[in-house]
């Protein structure tokens, strides 16, 4: 009866000779929705019958097909190529196809497996399921039904596919060539980012100043479905309340003095694409419901405007300030909040991830060197102390400290001398504690002396021990050339070598 009834249901698609093993090669997709890769089906039943219907259907939607009857020969074809999708039928009773399912998710946990069952075994797919299966089928089932569950399975392993490929991408490649990183902090972003990337909820960038939360937008709408759409940025702590409405819902002609014909705001502009609001807890409460109101209504009213504009973008903001805190405080509207943090992505700090420094170190220093006859490295006693420094500005000062660095060096190698005042000082403070380590303290003394005064006494005492070699007495420093000149200025001497 089963037999039957599945027959009559796909006898169109039955092949004239079924053998034991089927290797079919795909034919033309007849489904407009087809799978956009072509994925590797393996159909394991022992009815050759309904194995031979299931490898038809399945080739005439775009997948290459692979079907058998035997559990060796499943585990061989299993060892020599995984499958993305696993189609096995459950019999009565039988625990060896139970264990292939366990077997297959231990070894390829990226492989879909959809089990087969009769009315009567419906237990065998729950335990399936509890294994790992993705979905199951109960005998007898509709060409529709078989076509669902394959087009189920291929969105899952697709998007899977997409998402390991997108990690690994932005883990050896460092992102768009900005996110910089390696650290286990990096790791895990990278991983909720690659998830992210694949869907259209609202996004929240949380962050200190200058952690690259506009990169992370950018990242996450390069990488994501409508990345051919625009991605348009806005600063909502640079623009007065007036002039962000009508950047972000535009407005008609005449609604304000100076609107001398209509404009699309930037919700509208994106078409499908992403709108990157930046500084969100900078909007006040009156722009805050109306953003809220076009989230949640999918539409914009224009300035001066009667009538509503559908808007398809994608909203990713971001913010150095807590949002949580505003909210009990009731200068963020608790519902917008709620609205834009669907998906949370808060991005470390620098300080929590000094092992990251040389690799974002380095990367400055390629894009200054790029096109130039010096190359730029650090020297190591600057690397040190830059490891050290706790970094309040985070990658911006880190970026801004090396071309900094670069433009006032005389030489390829960057000296710790080359780096702004403080970093000196910290540099010189950490030698000194080294040096007391090691054995030799310095004389302890009633009167601390400044900093300032210490280095004032090292470069005027080397440049008197080599009588007045200027240069010798930059380089046994560690500083450049140029650096001791201003420093020389600074301290108002002509000739250290008359100093007293």
């Amino acid at each position: 009866m089963l037999e039957t009834v599945f027959h009559t249901t796909v006898m169109e698609y039955l092949p004239p000779n079924p053998e034991t093993l089927e290797s079919l090669e795909p034919k033309e997709p007849r489904s407009p929705e087809e799978p956009r890769v072509r994925l590797h089906l393996l159909v394991v039943d022992s009815d050759a019958a309904v194995r031979s219907a299931c490898a038809e259907i399945a080739t005439s939607l775009g997948y290459a097909v692979q079907s058998t009857s035997d559990l060796s020969q499943a585990r061989s074809l299993l060892r020599g190529h995984a499958a993305d999708i696993l189609l096995i039928n459950l019999p009565y009773g039988s625990h060896q196809f139970l264990e292939l399912v366990s077997e297959v998710k231990v070894l390829h946990p990226a492989t879909a497996v959809i089990a087969m069952t009769a009315s009567s075994s419906v237990n065998a797919a729950v335990e399936a399921m509890r294994r790992g299966a993705a979905d199951y089928l109960t005998k007898p089932f509709a060409v529709d039904e078989l076509s669902a569950v394959l087009e189920r399975a291929a969105s899952t392993v697709t998007v899977d596919t997409e998402s390991r490929q997108l990690r690994e991408r932005l883990r050896l490649s460092q992102g768009l060539g900005s996110m910089i990183g390696r650290s286990a902090e990096m790791e895990k972003l990278y991983r909720i980012l690659s998830k992210v990337a694949q869907s259209t909820h609202p996004v929240l960038v949380l962050g200190e100043s200058g952690t690259g939360k506009e990169l992370v937008a950018r990242t996450i709408h390069a990488y994501g479905p409508n990345a051919y759409k625009p991605f348009l940025p806005v600063d909502c702590g640079s623009l007065v309340p007036t002039l962000i409405e009508s950047e972000l819902f535009g407005y008609v002609k005449g609604a304000f003095t100076g609107a001398v014909r209509s404009k699309d705001g930037l919700f509208v502009t994106a078409e499908g694409g992403t709108v990157f609001l930046d500084e969100i807890g900078e909007l006040t409460l009156d722009l805050q419901a109306k953003l809220l109101r076009a989230l949640q209504e999918k539409e914009v009213r224009p300035v001066g405007a009667t009538h509503r504009v559908p808007i398809k973008a994608r909203i990713v903001a971001a913010t150095n300030r807590d949002l949580a805190a505003m909210v009990e405080k009731g200068s963020f509207r608790k519902d917008l909040f709620y609205r834009l943090n669907v998906v949370n992505l808060r991005l470390p700090p620098l300080r929590d991830r000094r092992e990251d420094i040389p690799l974002l170190t380095a990367h400055f220093l390629d894009r200054i060197s790029k096109g130039k006859p010096r190359k730029y490295t650090l020297s190591d006693e600057a690397l040190r102390t830059m490891m050290r420094h706790d970094w309040p500005g985070n990658i911006r000062e880190l970026e801004n400290c090396i071309e900094r660095a670069c433009a006032l060096s005389t030489g390829p190698v960057l000296e710790l001398g080359d780096l702004p005042t403080q970093l000196q000082q910290q540099g010189l403070e950490a030698h000194r504690a080294a040096k007391s380590i090691d054995g030799a303290p310095a004389e302890r003394s009633a009167e601390v002396i400044p900093l300032a005064e210490l280095e004032r006494q090292a470069i005027l005492g080397a440049i008197r021990r080599l009588d007045g070699d200027k240069l010798k007495a930059a380089m046994q420093l560690g500083i450049g050339k140029t650096t001791l000149y201003r420093k020389l200025k600074e301290y108002g001497i002509t000739d250290p070598l008359l100093e007293e």
